[in-house]
């Protein structure tokens, strides 16, 4: 086998490589990176457009559409600065500064970007074609066929999934494709799922004028603390959209394309809307990649090592990064994935030893203790590491400690009436941290910091050394730690 300095021009015209990546967003683009850093010849094929989901229908055009939400809302929550917010969001503004960011849906510059990496990029359908193989079909019929001296990494995400309720296509239902890329606003506008999906959405329509009604089976945000799920639904509610808990949709109607949905409940009662929208879960990308022909199941997850290898396949030459294989499917814990697998494939390319121990270069050790996870809602709720309940599971010996933040002078210059809680999980026997979570208006700036001491663990010891500037929002965590003191 050759080393990982073999990538030649006589190798690419053949269509060898050292690193084949299926999925050119972000995580792709990171194991890519990484890959080439270390001297190894990449090719990256997308299907659609280089960057991802995250680039054009997720993350940034989701942010670029509620930052002027969020930021209408901060604005009135201030003494002097409410009375200077007069009639409605720009409707036409929002949806131009989500244009920019999404660059018109033109994913030329992302191009340039992997190209001048030093990879070669490959449009069309990617799938693999036995052991290290795969074959790319564009568009147009045309057909790549590719090797891999050491890895493929499939890198090709997720997609949204609808239920099985009667009427379902019939009602052209919305996903987050159509929530983060229409120019219209619905006059009223059902949402269906209470995760981080759901709660964005509705937050979203809501201030750019829907009349939205949530619908959710369970408590809003249930992998959060309970309070942050409580605290979101009392905020959308505030901003004037009907949260219903507990209500499952049974059906439904839309008979008129052009029409109003009618949406039947569980219950019996009934509720019209303009459109209707499903954040109800995700489905991998793997149904149509050639898992069958080396021995996995099309469609499913994919398991994986500590250094994002899949289980089950001989060889050391498969990779599984992002959100096919489960573990968070979030863009940044996805891209750590990748930054993680492309050293491991440069480490094993290059026969040095791996440094795949809990915290290695070569370990995704994040994924199981410090997941850092932001909803921009109103308020936003912001957590990493272990929920209270989740860590008493994981057979903790925990303590539990909550803050209000009107105890922060801090949070109280930075809005008048400020709501919000926050709540740190300490490991007793360790006195570190397993998990804090902040839910408050602006409390994503908060997080990194809480992530760092949860990953670090930090001891408690010194972490009450690290000073909060007076007056910030941040003083929250010395009022967290005085009150474990306390105990």
């Amino acid at each position: 086998m050759r080393g990982p300095m073999s990538d030649t021009h006589a190798d690419r015209e053949n269509g060898s490589y050292d690193v084949i990546v299926l999925g050119a967003g972000p995580v792709g683009q990171n194991v890519a990176d990484r890959a080439r850093a270390a001297g190894l010849g990449v090719a990256v094929v997308e299907r659609e457009l280089v960057g991802g989901e995250c680039s054009y229908w997720a993350c940034v055009p989701s942010k670029a559409l509620l930052r002027p939400v969020i930021a209408v809302a901060d604005a009135r929550r201030v003494d002097g600065a409410r009375e200077a917010v007069t009639g409605r969001l720009g409707t036409g503004g929002v949806f131009g500064r989500r244009n920019r960011y999404v660059t018109d849906w033109d994913d030329s510059g992302q191009a340039a970007f992997v190209t001048s990496l030093g990879a070669d990029l490959f449009r069309g359908l990617g799938r693999l074609d036995g052991p290290r193989r795969v074959t790319v079909t564009g568009d147009d019929g045309t057909t790549h066929h590719l090797t891999a001296r050491h890895a493929v990494a499939l890198a090709t995400g997720s997609r949204p999934v609808l239920p099985d309720i009667p009427g379902m296509a019939e009602a052209r239902p919305w996903t987050n494709r159509q929530g983060t890329d229409s120019s219209t606003v619905p006059a009223r506008l059902a949402v269906v799922g209470g995760g981080g999906v759901g709660v964005e959405m509705a937050t979203l329509w809501q201030g750019l004028g829907s009349q939205v009604s949530l619908l959710a089976r369970r408590p809003l945000l249930p992998r959060m603390e309970p309070f942050a799920g409580e605290l979101v639904a009392d905020g959308l509610a505030k901003a004037g959209a009907d949260v219903r808990i507990g209500a499952e949709v049974a059906a439904l109607h839309r008979p008129d394309p052009r029409g109003p949905v009618t949406l039947t409940l569980a219950d019996g009662s009934r509720l019209e809307a303009d459109e209707v929208m499903f954040a109800t879960g995700r489905a991998p990308r793997t149904d149509d990649i050639g898992l069958e022909t080396v021995g996995l199941t099309p469609g499913s997850w994919l398991d994986v090592d500590t250094t994002c290898l899949v289980a089950g396949v001989e060889g050391a030459w498969l990779y599984a990064v992002g959100d096919v294989n489960h573990r968070a499917l979030l863009t940044h814990q996805g891209k750590y994935q990748g930054r993680t697998a492309g050293d491991a494939m440069a480490a094993r390319a290059a026969g040095r030893p791996l440094d795949d121990a809990p915290w290695g270069d070569h370990a995704t050790t994040a994924d199981q203790h410090a997941v850092p996870q932001v909803f921009f809602t109103d308020p936003e709720a912001a957590a990493v590491g272990l929920s209270a309940e989740q860590a008493v599971r994981a057979g903790h010996r925990t303590k539990s400690v909550d803050v209000d933040f009107t105890a922060a002078q801090g949070a109280n210059l930075y809005a008048d009436g400020y709501r919000g809680k926050a709540r740190m999980v300490v490991d007793l026997d360790r006195e570190v941290l397993l998990g804090v979570t902040f839910v408050g208006p602006g409390v994503s700036e908060l997080l990194h910091s809480a992530t760092v001491a949860v990953a670090a663990e930090v001891p408690l010891k010194r972490l009450r050394h690290a000073i909060a500037c007076f007056p910030t929002v941040s003083e929250i965590w010395l009022f967290l730690l005085a009150a474990y003191e306390r105990g």
